[in-house]
């Protein structure tokens, strides 16, 4: 079967699926029904079902009748999964073949001339990670706020990490809280972890930044697709010393989450009744807490609940009351290696 791309899986999105379902509904669509017409808006979607074997003709009632898509996904998804894994392998290998010239780069005179912080813009941030994270010889510190990192950005973290572990480097990342509850961060924490590298997590927000070596740091620019990437040594052990006091105050990310969830739980409680009592706008306390404000609007909701409180206004009146600021105490928790 060929590879399908964007334009396919549109069609099939918008309409192939819900023709398929109804379809379904009906045991099968006659094949002299009006929308299998040449000229009717559902042919592409219908020819797209036969191409990907969801609909077989009954010859024998001419009829189309579905097929199962657990039988047709494999055909369909496998190609691209396969494909997918060999560009990020030769990504990879590219890495690694240009890891022995930076290296030689950086040792040269031309190097040490060099301005000791460079901006790096939209389609240059990547390939730069890619090579700075292939040339790591002992360490590398990452701090990633929120979990919005879709699954192809993780699988591709995932294997150039992984990589760099099995050279002998060490690894800590922290997230946020909120990344505990992403199936696919857990799925890129076990990758990484099992091959050494540890990983936390925080109540509070804070910025993106990866530091290699302790030489070069990568911090965010002045939007979003612009990074800036700092060799400035100073400047490097304070942005250092930054993650060292959060990952102090962080939780061990493990798969084995219920020993952890309650005193977890209680911190983004205590956090959220601080953005309350700040007066931060809901998208500003979500992206801070690094859930979406419709999760965001959930913690407010509760918190309404536990005080039987019916608007924002009796809320903040009865935490008053009972002088809570967000900054209590929380229970004592081993907070491991």
């Amino acid at each position: 079967m060929a590879e399908h791309g964007p334009e396919q899986r549109d069609l099939f999105q918008t309409q192939a699926a819900g023709l398929y379902e109804t379809i379904v509904g009906t045991s099968g669509i006659s094949e002299d029904d009006p929308r299998l017409r040449p000229e009717h808006e559902l042919r592409p979607a219908f020819d797209l079902l036969v191409e990907l074997g969801l609909l077989q003709l009954d010859k024998t009632t001419a009829t189309w009748v579905p097929e199962d898509p657990s039988n047709v996904a494999s055909r369909v998804v496998s190609p691209l999964s396969q494909r997918a894994t060999t560009l990020l392998e030769e990504s990879s290998e590219w890495a690694r073949a240009f890891a022995g010239l930076q290296q030689s780069w950086r040792r040269s005179p031309m190097a040490q001339s060099r301005g000791p912080f460079t901006y790096l813009h939209e389609g240059a941030i990547g390939p730069f990670l890619t090579a700075l994270v292939a040339e790591a010889e002992e360490e590398m510190l990452t701090a990633q706020p929120q979990a919005g990192r879709d699954p192809q950005t993780l699988a591709a973290a995932a294997l150039r990490d992984t990589a760099m572990l099995e050279r002998g480097c060490s690894m800590r990342t922290l997230y946020q809280h909120s990344a505990r509850r992403s199936s696919v961060t857990h799925k890129y924490v076990a990758a990484v972890t099992s091959r050494g590298a540890q990983v936390r997590t925080l109540d509070e927000f804070f910025n993106r930044m990866i530091v290699v070596d302790r030489r070069v740091a990568v911090i965010p620019g002045d939007s979003l697709s612009v990074a800036l990437a700092v060799r400035e040594p100073s400047v490097v052990a304070y942005l250092v010393d930054v993650f060292e006091r959060a990952w102090e105050r962080a939780r061990p990310f493990t798969n084995k989450e219920s020993s952890m969830m309650r005193e977890i739980a209680v911190e983004q409680r205590a956090m959220t009744i601080r953005m309350l009592i700040e007066g931060h706008a809901d998208p500003v306390s979500a992206k801070r807490l690094g859930v979406s404000p419709r999760t965001y609007a959930g913690y407010i909701a509760d918190l309404k609940t536990e005080f039987e409180a019916a608007t924002r206004f009796q809320l903040g009146y009865r935490m008053g009351q009972q002088g809570l600021s967000g900054h209590e105490d929380v229970e004592p928790d081993d907070h491991g290696g």
